[in-house]
């Protein structure tokens, strides 16, 4: 129950980072895991890939280093979905802060 749950945090923090800047996979599991997340490689590449595939993330080969890195940037749609997701987050933040203030 709590993964389903959490996958869509992970999502959303993946459309935050990939707003601001080209992300790459393991870049975004040290990312999550600051942020207290336990996942690992097989959680965070195939939400990439399914991003992609839904078409609000895109992705480009890079070679660093004579490694290719998959790096990947916000889409459009990716971008109104982000928007849309913050303010139904905001609202809920708000409903469950208020909620707790008056326990």
């Amino acid at each position: 129950m709590i993964k389903n749950m959490l996958s869509g945090f992970v999502r959303l923090h993946i459309l935050h980072h990939a707003s601001l800047e080209p992300i790459y996979g393991v870049e975004m599991i040290e990312e999550l895991r600051r942020h207290g997340y336990r996942v690992g490689a097989g959680t965070v590449y195939p939400v990439l890939h399914q991003m992609e595939e839904d078409g609000l993330l895109i992705s480009e080969k890079v070679n660093v280093e004579g490694r290719i890195r998959i790096y990947y940037q916000i889409t459009e749609k990716g971008r109104q979905v982000l928007n849309e997701s913050k303010k139904w987050l905001g609202e809920l933040v708000k409903e469950v802060l208020e909620e707790d203030d008056r326990t």
